[in-house]
């Protein structure tokens, strides 16, 4: 048993009588080092330690949940979280699908989350990493004007969580990130790039891969014009793909469809996606940034088979979603760290990997947009309607080949009609930070709107 662990399940002696606990434990240390004009700009090395408390007290109608945090794990500020804890639940609204995660018998994945190198790496290795990022970016091609900021940054962090209800669950996890945006110039136009590195130790990161993409992407989109409106294929690349998927994701939780947030709902059983798409949630894969063995309950983490060849199977539930629905946790409880309630949601998107690497998905698609940057997203995709509608920067495809840079572009579609739209899936896989990883994807009869 952890240390933080059994500290939290020592908490638990404090329960009141009627009531019901959860103690929810976390620390970390973080280091952020910004390199600029060959210099430290900002450095910085912190550690955090909170504590998140729930009590839950049953009540005629349902039960009454009282929510509390403290940023210290001192016996003072536990001891107020607690009381907080109590006084909020006397006050909280009564709820008939309220309940704490229960064991259900699925046996956690063991996984290895966390890396020794973070902590063995000197400070002054992790500065010389920025460092160096940003000469390679500087000296890499004579079109680049300016390196923006070149960045390292680490994380080590452990978490517990234990109630009355029998969960007992414990995660180490450690990050390594370097990212660097770049500004290339041909005279008239200026346009930037961005390109990362991630890992779970700083020996995983690769400079010469950071610094050529964001130098490849900043000097290609050089010259970038406004092309004509018309309707075809879009390629995404991984990163795009990402945060496409991010969104379904969203659409995909079960507290969302039975409430009627979500354009899935209604359809569970249907053919919603194209017989390219097999969508899976799968924080059991360690390589996976968002890889876990229990979820935001302490319920064990599974793999759930969300879409099937097209044909949408299930959705995802904490412990109350699942209620409301009629049904049980699928382990996908998310939260925003101890002072969040647990909700459901999609933790490890990914693909069922396709045939094709990304070159020769060009070669098939053969005319097209290429789709390198989103913008506007948030205000221009709604998961509830599935409307669309988004800027992008890219490249055209023609003969199969990525040609001219384009920019001030609007693609436009439904969510619906892009999944059934679905007609290529690349098997270059990249493991990116956040809930989804992704591939090379496209996707036929998106709407270009240009000049």
């Amino acid at each position: 048993m952890s240390e933080l662990l059994e500290r939290a399940t020592k908490l638990l002696e404090r329960v009141g009588g009627g009531e019901e606990m959860e103690v929810f434990l976390s620390r970390g240390v973080e280091t952020e080092v910004q390199a600029y004009q060959g210099e430290i700009e900002n450095l910085s090395s912190s550690s955090s330690a909170e504590i998140g408390i729930r009590i839950l007290i049953d009540g005629p109608r349902g039960a009454r949940v009282g929510t509390a945090y403290a940023g210290s794990l001192d016996d003072e500020a536990i001891a107020e979280a607690m009381s907080n804890a109590r006084d909020n639940a006397r006050f909280a609204t009564e709820d008939e699908f309220v309940a704490f995660a229960r064991p259900d018998g699925v046996a956690p994945v063991s996984l290895s989350l966390s890396d020794p190198g973070v902590a063995g790496t000197s400070m002054e290795r992790k500065v010389n990493l920025a460092l160096e990022l940003e000469a390679m970016v500087r000296g890499g091609d004579a079109r680049i004007r300016q390196v923006d900021a070149a960045n390292y940054s680490d994380y080590l962090s452990d978490a517990a969580i234990v109630s009355t209800t029998g969960i007992s669950a414990s995660l180490e996890r450690s990050g390594a990130f370097v990212s660097v945006e770049a500004i290339a110039t041909d005279g008239e136009q200026d346009q930037t790039g961005w390109g990362l590195s991630v890992g779970r130790s700083p020996e995983d990161l690769s400079l010469a891969s950071a610094a050529g993409d964001a130098i490849r992407r900043a000097t290609r989109m050089l010259g970038a014009v406004k092309p004509p409106s018309f309707k075809g294929v879009a390629v995404f690349d991984p990163r795009t793909a990402a945060t496409l998927w991010s969104i379904m994701g969203s659409a995909l939780s079960g507290d969302a469809v039975v409430r009627g947030r979500s354009f899935f709902a209604g359809r569970l059983g249907e053919v919603v996606a194209s017989s390219e798409v097999t969508l899976i949630d799968d924080p059991t894969d360690a390589r996976h940034f968002a890889a876990s063995p229990f979820d935001a309950e302490g319920l064990s983490s599974r793999r759930n088979e969300l879409i099937t060849e097209g044909r949408l199977r299930q959705f995802v539930y904490d412990t109350v979603a699942g209620r409301r629905a009629g049904t049980s946790s699928t382990g996908n409880a998310v939260r925003a760290g101890v002072s969040g309630s647990p909700s459901a949601g999609c933790r490890a998107l990914q693909l069922v990997a396709g045939d094709y690497d990304q070159d020769e998905v060009l070669r098939r698609v053969g005319n097209g947009v290429f789709v390198e940057s989103l913008t506007g997203v948030h205000s221009g995709v709604n998961p509830i309607s599935g409307d669309f509608s988004v800027g992008i920067t890219g490249l055209m495809i023609r003969d199969g080949v990525l040609a001219e840079p384009v920019r001030e572009v609007t693609l436009a579609s439904t969510l619906q009609r892009m999944l059934l739209d679905v007609v290529m899936v690349g098997n270059d896989v990249q493991w990116l930070p956040g809930t989804a990883a992704a591939q090379t994807l496209a996707i036929d009869g998106l709407a270009l709107s240009g000049r």
